[in-house]
Protein backbone atom coordinates (compact mmCIF):
# COMPACT_ATOMS: atom_id res chain seq x y z
CA UNK A 1 0.00 0.00 0.00
CA UNK A 2 1.39 3.46 -0.99
CA UNK A 3 1.75 6.30 1.67
CA UNK A 4 0.20 9.12 1.59
CA UNK A 5 -0.56 12.55 3.44
CA UNK A 6 -4.50 13.59 3.82
CA UNK A 7 -4.99 11.03 0.82
CA UNK A 8 -2.81 12.44 -1.98
CA UNK A 9 0.62 10.45 -2.22
CA UNK A 10 3.45 10.94 -0.39
CA UNK A 11 5.99 11.82 -2.67
CA UNK A 12 3.85 14.29 -4.73
CA UNK A 13 3.65 16.21 -1.04
CA UNK A 14 7.17 16.28 -0.36
CA UNK A 15 7.95 17.44 -4.05
CA UNK A 16 5.06 20.44 -3.31
CA UNK A 17 6.27 21.16 -0.13
CA UNK A 18 10.08 21.39 -1.84
CA UNK A 19 8.62 23.46 -4.42
CA UNK A 20 7.26 25.80 -2.05
CA UNK A 21 10.28 26.28 0.33
CA UNK A 22 12.22 27.06 -2.93
CA UNK A 23 10.29 30.01 -3.13
CA UNK A 24 11.18 31.87 0.40
CA UNK A 25 14.41 33.07 0.83
CA UNK A 26 15.91 32.54 4.30
CA UNK A 27 17.09 35.71 6.36
CA UNK A 28 18.85 38.17 4.69
CA UNK A 29 18.82 36.48 0.98
CA UNK A 30 16.74 37.76 -1.86
CA UNK A 31 14.57 35.04 -3.48
CA UNK A 32 14.94 33.68 -7.23
CA UNK A 33 12.03 35.58 -7.97
CA UNK A 34 13.37 38.89 -6.24
CA UNK A 35 16.32 38.39 -8.15
CA UNK A 36 15.28 38.27 -11.51
CA UNK A 37 13.41 41.37 -10.57
CA UNK A 38 16.54 43.36 -9.66
CA UNK A 39 15.79 43.39 -5.94
CA UNK A 40 19.06 44.39 -4.22
CA UNK A 41 20.12 42.84 -0.59
CA UNK A 42 21.20 46.34 1.38
CA UNK A 43 22.89 44.25 4.36
CA UNK A 44 24.10 40.81 3.82
CA UNK A 45 23.47 39.54 7.76
CA UNK A 46 26.96 38.86 8.65
CA UNK A 47 28.53 42.17 9.10
CA UNK A 48 28.28 46.17 8.35
CA UNK A 49 30.03 45.85 4.70
CA UNK A 50 28.04 49.00 2.93
CA UNK A 51 26.99 51.21 5.91
CA UNK A 52 28.49 53.62 7.97
CA UNK A 53 28.16 56.42 10.25
CA UNK A 54 26.54 59.65 9.29
CA UNK A 55 29.66 60.59 11.14
CA UNK A 56 31.58 59.03 8.42
CA UNK A 57 33.23 56.84 11.02
CA UNK A 58 32.39 52.75 10.46
CA UNK A 59 30.04 51.28 12.10
CA UNK A 60 30.90 50.47 16.05
CA UNK A 61 27.93 47.84 16.96
CA UNK A 62 28.80 44.42 15.51
CA UNK A 63 25.75 42.31 13.77
CA UNK A 64 23.45 40.79 16.58
CA UNK A 65 21.39 37.90 15.71
CA UNK A 66 21.76 38.69 12.07
CA UNK A 67 20.53 42.21 12.66
CA UNK A 68 21.85 45.33 11.84
CA UNK A 69 22.07 47.60 15.34
CA UNK A 70 22.32 51.49 15.01
CA UNK A 71 22.49 51.82 18.95
CA UNK A 72 26.41 52.86 19.84
CA UNK A 73 27.02 52.82 16.64
CA UNK A 74 29.02 56.11 16.72
CA UNK A 75 26.91 57.83 14.66
CA UNK A 76 22.76 59.49 15.06
CA UNK A 77 22.22 57.18 11.89
CA UNK A 78 24.17 54.39 9.87
CA UNK A 79 23.58 55.28 6.51
CA UNK A 80 23.61 52.87 3.49
CA UNK A 81 26.80 53.78 1.11
CA UNK A 82 24.62 54.97 -2.04
CA UNK A 83 22.04 57.22 -2.23
CA UNK A 84 18.75 56.34 -3.82
CA UNK A 85 16.12 58.16 -5.50
CA UNK A 86 12.99 56.35 -6.48
CA UNK A 87 12.82 52.77 -4.91
CA UNK A 88 10.46 50.39 -2.84
CA UNK A 89 12.49 49.37 0.02
CA UNK A 90 11.32 46.06 3.10
CA UNK A 91 13.11 45.92 6.11
CA UNK A 92 12.10 43.70 9.14
CA UNK A 93 12.40 45.67 12.65
CA UNK A 94 11.96 44.18 16.35
CA UNK A 95 12.15 47.04 19.60
CA UNK A 96 13.88 46.17 22.56
CA UNK A 97 11.26 47.49 25.52
CA UNK A 98 8.42 49.65 25.99
CA UNK A 99 10.60 52.89 25.59
CA UNK A 100 11.50 51.45 22.09
CA UNK A 101 12.87 55.18 19.77
CA UNK A 102 14.35 54.53 16.31
CA UNK A 103 13.34 55.36 12.63
CA UNK A 104 13.88 54.50 8.68
CA UNK A 105 15.40 57.34 7.55
CA UNK A 106 15.17 58.11 3.75
CA UNK A 107 16.25 60.67 0.96
CA UNK A 108 18.66 62.62 2.65
CA UNK A 109 20.28 65.49 1.43
CA UNK A 110 23.07 65.87 4.24
CA UNK A 111 24.31 62.83 6.51
CA UNK A 112 25.71 65.29 8.51
CA UNK A 113 22.24 66.81 9.26
CA UNK A 114 19.87 63.73 8.50
CA UNK A 115 16.95 65.08 11.09
CA UNK A 116 16.46 67.97 8.81
CA UNK A 117 17.87 67.55 4.81
CA UNK A 118 15.52 64.16 4.90
CA UNK A 119 12.71 61.87 5.60
CA UNK A 120 11.58 59.39 8.43
CA UNK A 121 9.48 56.87 8.99
CA UNK A 122 8.87 56.57 12.73
CA UNK A 123 9.86 53.47 14.68
CA UNK A 124 8.68 53.33 18.33
CA UNK A 125 7.02 51.13 20.55
CA UNK A 126 3.63 53.01 20.68
CA UNK A 127 -0.23 51.82 19.88
CA UNK A 128 -1.08 55.36 19.26
CA UNK A 129 -1.85 56.99 15.75
CA UNK A 130 -0.03 60.65 16.12
CA UNK A 131 2.90 62.44 13.68
CA UNK A 132 5.34 61.01 15.72
CA UNK A 133 3.69 57.04 16.39
CA UNK A 134 4.78 53.99 14.43
CA UNK A 135 4.66 54.14 10.61
CA UNK A 136 4.60 58.25 10.83
CA UNK A 137 5.84 59.62 8.66
CA UNK A 138 7.48 61.61 10.74
CA UNK A 139 5.75 64.95 12.13
CA UNK A 140 4.24 65.35 8.70
CA UNK A 141 2.04 62.40 8.26
CA UNK A 142 -0.04 60.16 11.33
CA UNK A 143 -0.53 56.54 10.47
CA UNK A 144 -4.24 55.72 9.90
CA UNK A 145 -3.78 52.86 11.80
CA UNK A 146 -0.81 51.66 14.41
CA UNK A 147 0.41 48.36 13.24
CA UNK A 148 3.14 47.66 15.73
CA UNK A 149 2.90 44.18 17.10
CA UNK A 150 4.59 45.25 20.51
CA UNK A 151 7.85 44.38 22.25
CA UNK A 152 10.07 42.07 20.69
CA UNK A 153 8.34 41.08 17.61
CA UNK A 154 9.37 41.75 14.43
CA UNK A 155 7.31 44.23 12.35
CA UNK A 156 7.38 44.36 8.49
CA UNK A 157 7.70 48.01 6.94
CA UNK A 158 7.93 48.58 3.07
CA UNK A 159 8.79 52.40 2.29
CA UNK A 160 7.74 53.88 -1.61
CA UNK A 161 9.18 56.38 -2.76
CA UNK A 162 8.36 57.65 -6.77
CA UNK A 163 8.67 61.39 -7.25
CA UNK A 164 6.56 63.18 -4.60
CA UNK A 165 4.70 60.48 -3.75
CA UNK A 166 5.70 58.33 -0.26
CA UNK A 167 4.05 55.98 1.10
CA UNK A 168 4.02 53.41 3.96
CA UNK A 169 3.18 50.04 4.65
CA UNK A 170 3.77 48.10 8.03
CA UNK A 171 2.60 44.58 8.38
CA UNK A 172 1.19 44.40 4.53
CA UNK A 173 -1.45 47.13 5.61
CA UNK A 174 -0.62 50.95 4.49
CA UNK A 175 -0.90 53.31 6.92
CA UNK A 176 0.60 56.38 5.57
CA UNK A 177 0.97 58.29 2.50
CA UNK A 178 1.87 61.86 0.96
CA UNK A 179 2.48 63.98 -1.90
CA UNK A 180 5.40 66.06 -0.90
CA UNK A 181 4.09 68.62 -3.88
CA UNK A 182 0.96 69.19 -1.49
CA UNK A 183 3.51 71.30 0.61
CA UNK A 184 4.73 73.69 -0.71
CA UNK A 185 4.61 76.36 2.22
CA UNK A 186 7.76 76.60 4.46
CA UNK A 187 7.30 74.83 7.55
CA UNK A 188 3.76 74.06 7.07
CA UNK A 189 1.64 71.26 6.22
CA UNK A 190 -1.69 71.51 4.16
CA UNK A 191 -3.88 72.11 7.28
CA UNK A 192 -1.92 75.14 7.96
CA UNK A 193 -0.32 73.23 11.00
CA UNK A 194 3.42 73.85 11.90
CA UNK A 195 6.28 71.21 11.27
CA UNK A 196 9.44 70.79 12.33
CA UNK A 197 11.25 71.83 8.55
CA UNK A 198 12.38 75.10 8.01
CA UNK A 199 11.76 74.24 4.49
CA UNK A 200 8.87 73.85 1.75
CA UNK A 201 8.43 69.75 1.89
CA UNK A 202 8.61 69.91 -2.31
CA UNK A 203 11.33 71.20 -1.89
CA UNK A 204 13.53 68.25 0.34
CA UNK A 205 15.61 66.59 -1.82
CA UNK A 206 13.97 63.42 -4.07
CA UNK A 207 17.23 61.39 -3.95
CA UNK A 208 19.58 60.77 -1.05
CA UNK A 209 20.73 58.48 1.91
CA UNK A 210 18.59 56.04 3.76
CA UNK A 211 19.52 54.81 7.59
CA UNK A 212 18.27 53.37 10.55
CA UNK A 213 18.36 55.51 13.77
CA UNK A 214 20.20 55.58 17.28
CA UNK A 215 17.82 56.96 19.44
CA UNK A 216 18.86 55.66 23.00
CA UNK A 217 17.67 51.74 22.48
CA UNK A 218 18.18 48.88 21.21
CA UNK A 219 16.27 48.08 17.89
CA UNK A 220 17.04 45.85 15.14
CA UNK A 221 16.70 45.61 11.25
CA UNK A 222 17.26 42.52 9.03
CA UNK A 223 16.09 41.55 5.46
CA UNK A 224 16.84 44.96 3.92
CA UNK A 225 15.88 45.01 0.31
CA UNK A 226 15.35 47.45 -1.97
CA UNK A 227 14.06 47.35 -5.65
CA UNK A 228 15.32 51.17 -7.67
CA UNK A 229 12.31 51.99 -9.54
CA UNK A 230 12.43 52.95 -13.07
CA UNK A 231 9.94 54.94 -15.61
Amino acid sequence: MRCSLFGWPLTFCLVCLLSASALHAADNELTPEEKAAGWQLLFNGKDTTGWKCNTGKEVATPVEDGSLLPHKSGGYIIAYEKPFGDFKLTCDVKMSDEECNSGIFFRVGNLKNPVYSGFEVQVYNSKETGLHDFGAIYDLVPPQKNMNKGTNEWNHVELTCKGPLITVVVNGEEVATMNCDDYPEKGKRPDGSRHKFGVAIKDLPRSGYLGFQDHGHKCWFKNVKLLELKD
